[in-house]
This record gives structure tokens, C-alpha cells and sequence, in this order.
């Protein structure tokens, strides 16, 4: 028996091509809408699978900017988010992440850091010109 998504599959790889040529951070209907005009009888279900799969090998990340949506994004090295709070934009930062942030909160978290996520929120400049 193979293990969890090892076999090769078209529409998984068409799912991580359609994520790669992206930056905006797409939900699984997106990727799904932009996957159906390849491969027109793929299945909701199909992709949401198959996002799993690639999240469960670390090709993908699965992002919640809690709005109730799952996120995907193939940039899977640390870096940092903007979330517009108005239209929901979600860009990539690109600032170096702050490594030494672990070990300056070593002492006040019971445990051990493997990582962390650094998100910011506001209004984007698209918004800001329309108000």
C-alpha cells in the first residue's frame, strides 16, 4: 500500500501549478473554478482532497486568517501575511523572517517553539483610494 498521495496524480499536479502561479492566496472553490477549465470533470471533493495531500507533504500551506475560510499557499518557507480587513486581500511580505523571535520568547512559553506565523491587518491601498 502506498503512502497517503505518493502516486502520481494529473489533477494534484495541476492543483500545485495552479497554487504556484498564484500569489493571491486562493480558496479551495477558487482553485477548484481555475483547475474545472483543464480538467472539466474534476470534482469539488477531488480537489479538496488533493489539497490536503499536498498540504500533508509540505508542498502547500494551509492558511486560516479567521474568516471562516481555509487559504492555500505554495510558498511553504516562513514569511509574513497582510490581510486586508475590507476586501480580504491576503499579500506576502517580503521581509526576512524574524528567526531570533523564538528564542526571545523561549522563556515565556511552556514548551519548546518549533515556528511561528506573524500576520498583519489593516486596510490595503486599493481600499484606502476608495474611501
Amino acid at each position: 500500500m502506498q503512502a497517503l498521495g505518493t502516486k502520481r496524480s494529473r489533477q494534484r499536479e495541476r492543483i500545485l501549478q495552479v497554487l504556484k502561479r498564484t500569489t493571491s492566496h486562493p480558496t479551495a472553490e477558487w482553485v477548484y473554478e481555475q483547475v474545472r477549465q483543464q480538467i472539466p470533470h474534476v470534482s469539488l471533493g477531488t480537489v479538496y482532497r488533493n489539497l490536503h495531500i499536498l498540504t500533508a507533504q509540505a508542498k502547500i500551506r494551509e492558511l486560516d486568517f479567521g474568516e471562516g475560510l481555509h487559504r492555500y499557499d505554495a510558498t511553504v518557507e516562513q514569511h509574513y501575511h497582510f490581510v486586508c480587513n475590507q476586501c480580504g486581500v491576503v499579500r506576502d511580505l517580503a521581509v526576512p523572517p524574524q528567526n531570533d523571535l523564538n528564542d526571545r520568547m523561549r522563556d515565556m512559553v511552556p514548551g519548546n517553539i518549533a515556528a511561528h506565523r506573524l500576520d498583519f491587518y489593516g486596510i490595503c491601498s486599493d481600499c484606502l483610494g476608495k474611501i
